[in-house]
């Protein structure tokens, strides 16, 4: 795919289109004469976490990001999208995100800096070809950037990791303003709005849509069985719970990213609004005839989540797709993500992360109490037979059947 010597003497063909051959991008089956390059319907949207709520496999995605991060990016390959448009440079250079490397490695084509134009030369729906650096439709070129490969990405990523102290300042500035606005809530709980869901001295389980959480609901199974947690989702963290076979108990979010059969799921509502009191997603929620109470607070949905869990009593926080680590942080890409680290903190001593529960956990059924449960169970039978009138006629068969038992056994060994 990244061979120099396939450039000179004829386009290079994306690995997308051996799914075009095989007809699995929607579009039926591929002459050989086709045109080369990713022939597709194009899907436009400013923000890539609504436009992967549409996108079908095979399509191809116009977006408006700059940095790519890695939720995004798997998003998008989870979507199996046959090539990613971006209007913006996917790597800034700002800090070394992860998402255009997925991407890439996934075999998707990644065309940047295409501008903002893109918007109204091409329809939502209409038919495009992206080959190389160049997008189509029909003839016609609509738009040209830069064709992202494996060694650009790692070349753009090495001058990306260049740049990451001004961001580490930057993190730790935003950290000292969002302590000095939010002092009150994170030390005090002052502004925690009161539910009726009850968390006084229960598991609380909170699953954000992010970094692997699908593997970790499946993994964390046994302790769901067992310890019964209240479930909160953190807006499309709600509808990964439904996905797994779970029912959330409580949603918080500003309810922008979650379905309208999660929020009517009857799981409690906590809209996340601003500073200033202003809930966008109240509006949203009262339209589909649902009640919620309102948690205004700087951060993010995760961090009212978790301050909301610790608040109300809840003796551990399990959290799900969450970030945890500083290049989470900064992959996310957002200021705010200062009050994720401060959050963290605050909430520190109850606080676990779901690979950490899978790895600790173990059932509080000991091995010996199983065998002890077996053992009390076969002489209860037993002396069930032994006093029971038909004793004299299940005896012999018992003893033949056992009889018959040792000397398999003994022929394993002999």
């Amino acid at each position: 795919m990244n061979d120099p010597s396939l450039n000179s003497d004829r386009p290079t063909l994306r690995p997308n289109l051996r799914l075009l051959r095989r007809g699995l991008l929607g579009l039926g089956k591929v002459r050989e004469d086709a045109e080369p390059g990713v022939n597709a319907v194009a899907r436009l949207d400013r923000r890539t976490k609504t436009l992967t709520k549409r996108l079908k496999p095979g399509e191809v995605a116009i977006i408006d990001h700059v940095d790519i991060d890695r939720v995004s990016a798997e998003a998008l390959v989870s979507c199996g999208v046959g090539a990613v448009i971006n209007v913006a440079p996917s790597i800034s250079g700002r800090y070394p995100n992860l998402g255009p490397q997925i991407l890439i490695e996934a075999g998707i084509a990644l065309v940047d800096d295409v501008g903002p134009e893109i918007f109204a030369k091409i329809r939502e729906g209409e038919t495009v070809r992206v080959l190389d650096e160049v997008v189509y439709v029909g003839d016609a070129i609509m738009a040209k950037g830069i064709a992202q490969t494996a060694e650009t990405v790692e070349a753009s990523m090495i001058e990306a990791k260049a740049g990451l102290s001004v961001q580490l300042e930057a993190f730790a500035a935003n950290t000292m303003e969002y302590l000095k606005r939010e002092r009150d809530l994170l030390i005090d709980g002052v502004g925690v709005p009161d539910i009726v869901t009850e968390l006084e001295g229960r598991h609380a389980l909170i699953v954000v849509r992010g970094y692997h959480y699908r593997e970790d609901l499946a993994t964390l199974r046994p302790y769901l069985r067992e310890y019964r947690p209240v479930l909160i989702g953190v807006d499309g963290g709600s509808d990964a719970l439904i996905e797994a076979g779970y029912r959330p108990d409580i949603i918080v979010g500003d309810m922008d990213s979650v379905s309208d059969e999660a929020l009517g799921c009857g799981a409690e509502l906590v809209v996340h609004a601003y500073r200033d009191g202003r809930a966008p997603g109240l509006q949203r929620v009262h339209e589909l005839g649902q009640e919620a109470v309102v948690f205004a607070a700087t951060g993010t949905s995760e961090d009212v989540a978790m301050l909301l869990a610790d608040d109300k009593g809840a003796s551990l926080i399990v959290a799900v797709g969450t970030h945890a680590t500083l290049v989470e942080f900064l992959d996310k890409g957002r200021a705010g993500m200062a009050s994720t680290f401060l959050t963290r903190l605050r909430v520190g001593s109850k606080l676990v992360d779901a690979k950490g529960v899978s790895r600790l956990y173990r059932s509080r059924i000991s091995t010996s109490s199983l065998l002890l449960l077996v053992l009390a169970t076969f002489i209860t039978i037993v002396a069930a037979i032994y006093v029971s009138p038909a004793s004299d006629v299940l005896t012999p068969v018992l003893a033949d059947k056992w009889q018959a038992f040792l000397f398999w056994l003994t022929g394993l060994f002999s």
